[in-house]
């Protein structure tokens, strides 16, 4: 007898124990805050989506460490999109179905542009720590879009200005990789250029991604007489160009954007890279924050940061710090908090316009020097 009781007793516990878990499970769910984190985290664009997620990542260890956001931990939730628009749809689509309240990313301009109307839809806001296209802000179509840096027609305006007033250039080739962030930027170049009254667009070409090279493209760039290049694209296309200019001897500076200004671009370009300008976020390497976030870096990943780390790192700081003024998650209050309070990040002090333009934040110009890009006063 005392045997059955106790195995009823054992029986009842273990099934008690069941119950406890089984209610415990959706409870403790809910104790996390679920970031999305959306970019290139594989493909040939990899370096710049794993700098993105990896500013979350810092970042996020240091909100959870002071305790998180609303008492919750905060947890990453990543999705892959190549840096291609018809993979941004679907990891857009994934994130709304893990039911996140906002997303950190997309990476590329167009892969953002793709992902936008399904977070509309959703009532999800996304921040992206690089996309840089203006129609993203400036069309009105996306409310729920905000970024940390900014946009294409400030970056190609710096560049067009750096080649016409302080290098004394006449005539300009303006060349893009077809894609929303590279032709945007381009067609920006081109509008400014021709504005100034002192200098002549000598070229207008749009370039194949991928291509195996680009020896026709370089040859009517010889044949134009352009005393420089100023390219909207990404760093693999830049470095061939780049490359093949050189080979041919050819002395015609090449000025680019964000999208090259990578350390990969030098990776693959080599000494070939030496002398090319590109323009980038402003340099912050002096914020006790920034110090903090790129030490943070090295002793996780044994390396310096990517390109668009700090931006994200950013992003997520200003979103934690949104959430705990608004003492909420829900899509109204967030991007009214966005839109009134400033945080302290490592790109500097910041907050959003009306648009989502990120208030504080700006580009310099950089040339690669001995190997690394420096920044010029």
């Amino acid at each position: 007898m005392k045997k059955l009781l106790a195995g009823r007793l054992l029986v009842a516990a273990v099934l008690g124990m069941f119950a406890l878990f089984a209610a415990a499970g959706p409870a403790a769910a809910q104790e996390t805050v679920k970031f999305g984190v959306a970019g290139a985290h594989s493909g040939d664009l990899a370096s710049y989506g794993i700098s993105g997620l990896r500013g979350v990542e810092q970042a996020v260890k240091e909100i959870n460490a002071k305790g998180g956001v609303l008492g919750k931990q905060i947890q990453i939730v990543p999705e892959d999109d190549e840096c291609k628009p018809e993979k941004a749809t679907n990891a857009a689509s994934k994130l709304v179905s893990e039911k996140v309240p906002l997303v950190i990313g997309h990476i590329c301009s167009g892969a953002t542009k793709s992902a936008m109307g399904i977070y509309k839809e959703a009532k999800i806001l996304a921040m992206s720590p690089s996309a840089t296209n203006p129609d993203l802000t400036q069309s009105g179509d996306y409310p729920n879009f905000f970024r940390t840096i900014a946009s294409d027609d400030a970056q190609a305006k710096m560049e067009v200005d750096f080649a016409l007033n302080t290098m004394k250039f006449t005539k300009i080739a303006v060349l893009h990789d077809k894609g929303d962030y590279g032709k945007g930027l381009a067609e920006f170049a081109k509008k400014f250029t021709e504005a100034s009254g002192k200098a002549k667009v000598v070229l207008y070409e749009g370039i194949t991604p991928g291509a195996v090279d680009y020896s026709a493209v370089i040859q009517k760039i010889k044949k134009s007489d352009a005393e420089a290049v100023i390219y909207g694209g990404y760093h693999p296309e830049a470095a061939k160009l780049v490359m093949g200019m050189r080979k041919k001897k050819m002395e015609t500076v090449f000025i680019s954007d964000d999208g090259v200004k990578d350390d990969t671009f030098i990776k693959v370009a080599k000494e070939y890279a030496e002398g090319v300008y590109a323009t980038g976020p402003k340099d912050t390497s002096q914020n006790p924050m920034t110090v903090a976030a790129v030490e943070a870096h090295k002793a996780e990943y044994k390396s310096d940061p990517g390109a668009f780390y700090l931006n994200a790192y950013a992003a997520t700081l200003a979103l934690a710090n949104a959430i705990n003024k608004a003492g909420s998650t829900e899509y109204d209050a967030l991007t009214k908090t966005l839109r009134a309070e400033f945080v302290e990040t490592p790109i500097g002090k910041i907050s959003f316009d009306e648009r989502g333009d990120a208030i504080g934040v700006g580009f310099s110009v950089y040339q690669v020097q001995k190997g690394v890009y420096v920044e010029l006063k």
